[in-house]
């Protein structure tokens, strides 16, 4: 199919995927530049490619073709990539012995930091609070440069997933600046939970009431503290060893 007008009805549909409700709605989500598209295209769960006029992306799925005009309409970046793509939300559960649990991560570019790392040191699922930043927001799906597309990814109430996962002798490991066992010293568990919090508060008095042990990183005094995406990644790589 060819569009040409941004009146027309399924490219304002697409458009409304913008919004997290519309997204949450449809389990719709859109991908957006030519790396991503490829990495994406790896999982199996492209609904349609949508490319601008006179673009070739040979890829076995059903593909739309549209004007520059429509293309900007459609675009999420300042400088509009010629590839746009319309992906199925997966539906997962949460499986394997590596678990990251996000507690409120607000900041997009901290949670595609994190999905990486997850990737990087063999993190098998990654479970987020339903406060934290959308998964499916376009600077995090930059910010993960793909990845996400290869990660076990869910939103769960920390409330309902802990106690279960405690149940089923997952080691549930919580972070704080300081007071906890330092990370080079503890008890590596073949089940383990990694519970992050929140930018400015850290973890939640409920999550730390759920934890078995507290990870301490031990760092140079004059540094307050560590930004989450990069404490997790030092957390993932000395567990990972």
């Amino acid at each position: 199919m060819f569009y040409s007008s941004i009146d027309n009805n399924k490219i304002k549909d697409i458009n409304k995927l913008k919004t997290k409700k519309y997204r949450d709605k449809k389990g719709l989500f859109l991908v957006e530049g030519r790396h991503l598209v490829l990495e994406a295209y790896k999982t199996g769960l492209l609904k349609e490619l949508i490319l601008e006029e006179n673009e070739l992306l040979p890829l076995d799925v059903m593909t739309s073709y549209i004007t520059n005009n429509v293309k900007n309409y459609l675009s999420d970046l300042d400088n509009p990539s010629s590839i746009i793509r319309v992906w199925q939300k997966k539906e997962d559960i949460i499986k394997g012995n590596r678990i990251v649990y996000l507690d409120c991560i607000q900041d997009p570019g901290n949670l595609g930091t994190i999905i990486r790392s997850c990737v990087a040191f063999n993190v098998d699922t990654l479970i987020l609070s339903k406060d934290c930043v959308d998964l499916y927001n376009p600077k995090v799906i930059r910010a993960t440069q793909g990845l996400l597309f290869h990660l076990n990814i869910v939103v769960a109430d920390i409330e309902k997933v802990i106690p279960q996962l405690k149940d089923e002798n997952y080691t549930i490991y919580g972070t704080k600046v300081t007071h906890g066992t330092d990370l080079k010293t503890i008890e590596k568990s073949e089940k383990f939970v990694i519970i992050m919090g929140n930018e400015g508060n850290g973890i939640s008095e409920l999550a730390s009431e759920l934890c078995d042990q507290f990870i301490w990183i031990n760092i140079n005094a004059q540094c307050e503290s560590l930004n989450v995406g990069v404490a997790t990644s030092i957390i993932l790589y000395e567990l990972d060893k």
